[in-house]
């Protein structure tokens, strides 16, 4: 695995879907990309959770648009008009994220868009073990490109480090919030993809991708919790969770149950 960095060198226009006010900018390498900033919403641990969300969905062989560090000086967006998005491109200087724009893709809809059951299966699998609360029908962030299913925004994974509790504690979490998954009515094929998704990677890739967060992120003011120590924090989840998707995996089947019952 390797990550791209790249400039940013033009500012289009902020994209004012959902929360965290990403923008649609273009690099040095003349692509465009849906930059997500760390000024906005919950700064550096959303860059974080899009980069190893985004990672670990890609080691799984989801299609994910790439995903490249981008450098944004204190002149990108200088003629932009609003004050607010003036405000969050200024705290925002230095290495963000970007997902290279899926440029006339379309929302994916499952009641239109046909989904195979163990690709849904899948997928919820993957979101209970990322913790990511926002694969619901009102922001299923999927979309269809060309005709396949591609997975975007994953800035809402990873949500115990938003408290920091004890990461045992976290990687044994049932994951409830799975019922609200916009697959989880297709999702008959759990346990066999629990079986499937175990197979597909290891500690070892999932330590790699730890490895990828830039330290920079990882450092926080007014925090006795060093950079070392928040990654090491993060491996240990990944992994733990990765050995302990049973427990996950009979939460989402019990969900599923429920709605057919």
């Amino acid at each position: 695995m390797e990550l791209r960095k790249e400039r940013l060198t033009r500012y289009i226009t902020p994209l004012r879907e959902g929360g965290s006010l990403p923008a649609l900018g273009e690099a040095e390498d003349e692509f465009k990309y849906v930059v997500k900033l760390r000024g906005a919403g919950h700064g550096t641990k959303s860059l974080i959770s899009e980069l190893v969300g985004g990672l670990v969905a890609k080691a799984f062989k989801f299609k994910v648009p790439e995903l490249v560090l981008l450098e944004l000086s204190p002149l990108f967006g200088i003629t932009e008009p609003d004050e607010e998005v003036q405000e969050l491109l200024r705290k925002s200087e230095g290495l963000n994220v970007g997902l290279h724009f899926l440029e006339g893709a379309s929302t994916f809809d499952p009641s239109v868009n046909h989904v195979d059951t163990l690709t849904a299966s899948k997928l919820v699998w993957l979101d209970a073990f990322l913790t990511n609360v926002d694969r619901t029908r009102l922001n299923p962030n999927m979309m269809n490109w060309h005709g396949e299913l591609w997975l975007i925004d994953h800035g809402a994974s990873l949500y115990f480090h938003h408290s920091w509790r004890n990461v045992e504690e976290a990687a044994n979490d049932p994951f409830p919030f799975i019922k609200t998954h916009v697959l989880l009515p297709y999702a008959t094929r759990l346990k066999e993809a629990d079986k499937l998704m175990r197979q597909a990677i290891t500690p070892r890739t999932l330590s790699k991708i730890v490895d990828m967060i830039p330290e920079e992120w990882l450092n926080e003011e007014d925090s006795d919790i060093s950079a070392d120590e928040r990654r090491e924090t993060y491996r240990r989840f990944l992994i733990k969770r990765l050995e302990n998707s049973a427990i996950f995996t009979e939460q989402a089947i019990k969900e599923h149950e429920k709605l057919n019952s």
